[in-house]
């Protein structure tokens, strides 16, 4: 053992107090940690807190055996050895213990340094195993950050791959803010798969998509019978998220009922499911994104302060891709490379005068807006290059309109924003409100509330 190598901690358990002191002052002058358990019961209740990086273990004990402390010693971490004693040896102990997954099995009276070898052995052992084990998930981080990294190399872009990275080790909950489109779910997932429950799953939700009723339900789950077509228990994607993340898109979609239940949740790391009385704990990270002003919608009553303050404690927010003109060419490459790759043929290339247009056009519904139209690019091009003609004719016709006009107008208010963005997206989509709702970055559902609200017409 070196100075700069933890002394390994060891977990002895036996129902001799005499065994225990020897072993505990035979193990510290070895250069081990040890910890000692009277009895096996006392070594279940042990483990969990200590974690010990090797058990020894008598076999034979009144309550809890040997063996069941090597199971539960397993359970716990599979990787820890355990040795297990034993001063009546048989066959048929020595099989059991083997088959249990002991490390070693030695029999009782031993000599000390016999004993102190195998603990050595064992430690070694568990050593190569936790270097192994991290090992492999640094392989697998690399293998996520090199397949699943958010493209891009302008320097604001950059900024927020540094900070997502920083963010991902830890269990802090974000808020990524940005305009539609801008991929605050691709950035998520890249948090989720740098974290350590990348293992686990990835849950997300549109809170803008459901109905009040439907998305707590989806949310906290229900029990039998709260409402009509509740025929048994449902768990929620809180539950349903154990161990992993979970997203939760356009938040600022919420109404105040469904924010008081979220604010629990965050508070007290609880659910209550829909019609129950008796709150769940939940062990998920959370992720939530919107596109609007939440410090706005607080001013205009529309958004809880607490609850934004809680989710607010990681601000991720992404840049629109008019900021970001130097990577358009670099995700177009992308999305024609995965183009093809779905099609099951070479990828296909624009030509100068393409790659030009898509270079000077400003991007109102972002990133996700730049895929949607390359796909369309890709379906309509017969040959391996893609020119202007394939372009969707909002992205060639506009590009050289002035973005202001020349005298700028009152300070409008954001709601005067956001209605006049949503008029010019139908006007560039002849009305149609599927595919408005795909550039603006919103489910239909939520396109029909706003333009209720707003009382615009398509």
């Amino acid at each position: 053992m070196t100075d700069r190598t933890p002394a390994p901690s060891v977990l002895v358990v036996d129902d001799e107090s005499g065994i225990l002191q020897t072993l505990e002052i035979l193990l510290r002058a070895e250069g081990f940690t040890p910890h000692v358990a009277h009895g096996g019961k006392a070594a279940l209740e042990m483990i969990p807190r200590l974690s010990p990086d090797i058990v020894l273990s008598d076999i034979r004990m009144p309550q809890v055996t040997g063996v069941e402390v090597l199971a539960a010693a397993r359970a716990h971490d599979p990787d820890v050895p355990v040795i297990l004693m034993t001063a009546q040896a048989t066959l048929q102990t020595a099989m059991q213990a083997v088959n249990a997954g002991a490390f070693y099995y030695i029999q009782k009276p031993f000599r000390n340094d016999e004993l102190v070898a195998i603990l050595r052995r064992a430690a070694e052992h568990r050593q190569l195993r936790v270097e192994n084990t991290t090992l492999k998930k640094e392989i697998r981080r690399r293998e996520r950050r090199g397949a699943g990294a958010p493209t891009g190399n302008n320097r604001a872009w950059l900024d927020v791959l540094r900070l997502a990275e920083a963010v991902a080790p830890t269990e802090s909950t974000v808020l990524i803010t940005g305009e539609s489109g801008t991929g605050k779910e691709v950035v998520a997932r890249y948090i989720h798969d740098l974290s350590g429950r990348a293992d686990a799953g990835f849950q997300s939700i549109n809170c803008g998509a459901l109905p009040e009723g439907l998305l707590e339900s989806e949310l906290f789950g229900h029990v039998k019978g709260s409402f009509t077509g509740a025929v048994k228990d449902k768990a929620g994607l809180f539950t349903a998220a154990a161990g992993g993340t979970f997203f939760l898109d356009e938040i600022g979609e919420t109404t105040p009922a469904t924010q008081v239940k979220l604010l629990r949740v965050l508070q007290h790391r609880e659910v209550i499911p829909v019609g129950a009385t008796d709150a769940q704990p939940i062990d998920t990270r959370i992720i939530a994104a919107t596109n609007r002003d939440l410090e706005e919608e607080i001013k205009r009553g529309g958004f809880r302060r607490d609850l934004f303050y809680r989710l607010n404690v990681i601000a991720v927010h992404l840049p629109p891709l008019r900021d970001r003109a130097d990577d358009v060419l670099l995700l177009a490459e992308g999305f024609l490379q995965r183009a093809g790759e779905l099609r099951g043929e070479s990828p296909k290339r624009l030509d100068d005068e393409a790659a030009e247009v898509l270079q000077g056009y400003q991007w109102p519904g972002n990133v996700r807006e730049l895929e949607n139209a390359l796909e369309r690019a890709v379906i309509l091009t017969p040959g391996s290059t893609i020119g202007v003609g394939s372009l969707p004719e909002r992205v060639t016709e506009r590009r050289s309109e002035p973005l202001m006009a020349e005298r700028a107008a009152a300070n409008p208010t954001l709601e005067t924003i956001e209605r006049a963005y949503i008029q010019f997206v139908l006007q560039s989509e002849q009305g149609n409100k599927t595919r408005a709702a795909e550039v603006l970055g919103i489910d239909p559902s939520t396109l029909h509330r706003k333009l209720a609200r707003y009382g615009v017409e398509a």
